[in-house]
């Protein structure tokens, strides 16, 4: 396992761990990575939609420069401030920084003269350059046109920081007892992250937010589909590599016969977890010394497959199907079916409702299912009486 990049430098080339590049946490890389390739997809598929004529452009109306600017400057100066605020203590403590990069930073140790003089710098080249958007103006005085690709990065800003904030809410409310024992530092802590919460609440804002700049939302749900999928598929594979505790259940099950896959992918005792649990491994030299005591189903691994293959599979229709929202609610569907039944082998709490035993991931993967196939049937059976298709329609029940 490679809790951050020193352990992968040091296979590759046979460097110390625990070195600086261990500020670098695998899963932190590979979560940066998730939204980016997302992000490439949706840019993309925004692109493509834009040319066949089913996005138009955004309106924008009473533009004024200069508050435009000003106000760029005063997030970019807060960003600035967060920066130099920060730098002086972490690498006047760099040591304790790289052993705890997430608990340095949201503690409130840092330099008010460097956030100051960030916050200058940064705020002020900002207002400096002024608003960098490209616009198109109008016939109308104060109007001005923007294509939506170009609106990527607010919707890639805003499904990250909703993203974190639901994966963290969900968590907390399926791990409620150490959150009570433990509030503030469950609130802030960088592990414990259920997906499910984060897409549910992303999906929220994203759509609430697409409405407002006048876009047709069901379009934007079919490009969230692979975007969603390959950031699902990078995002375990962050899991995996670190060993964030994301694994399944105990296996000392022997392998079938017909398994041809490596012995690691059937039971893996996932060695230098991020987590530290388990046993010490004999020999080892470093922060991440733990293995498991028994080994458990790398469910991780199985998610990624069957992610990718998904992901295959939406990429393959995503100009075939002529439904506007059709390809979003086969993602569910088959989202819902993965995750339903990779939470049978999981460790995650469970819950008694209804007699049956399961956990708070399968309930919602069970109502991604159902969605998928109602949304499903209901876009095929009303595809020519409710407009609902790619092609440009003079006004149907997805003009929201």
């Amino acid at each position: 396992m490679y809790p951050d990049l020193s352990y992968v430098f040091h296979d590759l080339f046979g460097t110390e761990v625990d070195n600086w590049t261990s500020i670098f946490k695998t899963f932190g890389v590979l979560l940066a990575t998730a939204l980016l390739s997302a992000a490439w997809i949706v840019k993309s598929e925004l692109r493509r939609k834009e040319k066949e004529g089913l996005l138009p452009k955004i309106k924008i109306l009473n533009v004024d420069k200069k508050r435009l600017a000003i106000r760029e400057a005063i997030v970019n100066g807060l960003i600035g401030f967060f920066f130099g605020f920060k730098l002086p203590i972490i690498i006047s403590q760099f040591p304790v920084f790289k052993q705890d990069p997430a608990g340095m930073v949201f503690s409130l140790q840092g330099s008010w003269i460097g956030g100051i003089i960030g916050a200058l710098v940064l705020g002020g080249y900002y207002y400096m350059t002024g608003n960098s958007n490209k616009t198109e103006a109008t016939t109308q005085p104060g109007e001005y046109l923007i294509s939506p690709h170009q609106k990527t990065g607010d919707i890639m800003i805003m499904a990250a920081v909703f993203g974190v904030l639901g994966a963290r809410l969900f968590s907390i409310f399926e791990n409620w007892d150490e959150f009570l024992a433990d509030p503030f530092g469950q609130l802030f802590s960088g592990s414990g992250l259920t997906v499910y919460g984060g897409l549910i609440l992303a999906f929220l804002a994203v759509f609430i937010y697409i409405k407002r700049l006048g876009l047709k939302p069901i379009h934007l749900m079919d490009i969230a589909a692979p975007a969603i999928m390959i950031g699902y598929a990078v995002g375990r594979m962050g899991c995996h590599f670190a060993g964030d505790g994301d694994w399944g259940i105990v296996n000392t099950a022997a392998q079938p016969g017909w398994w041809f896959l490596p012995d690691w992918m059937w039971a893996y005792d996932y060695p230098h977890n991020v987590l530290r649990e388990g046993v010490a491994i004999a020999g080892c030299e470093g922060i991440y010394c733990n293995k498991l005591a028994e080994p458990v189903y790398p469910t991780p691994v199985y998610e990624i497959i069957m992610s990718f293959a998904i992901l295959g599979l939406l990429w393959f229709l995503r100009t075939r199907i002529k439904i506007a929202g059709l390809l979003f609610f086969i993602f569910l569907f088959f989202n819902g079916l993965e995750r339903f039944f990779i939470e049978g082998i999981r460790v995650n709490p469970r819950y008694e409702l209804l007699g049956l035993g399961w956990s708070l991931s399968q309930w919602i993967a069970l109502m991604f299912m159902i969605a998928g196939i109602i949304g499903g049937i209901f876009l095929l059976v009303n595809k020519n009486s409710s407009g609902g298709t790619s092609e440009p329609k003079e006004k149907s029940i997805y003009d929201y």
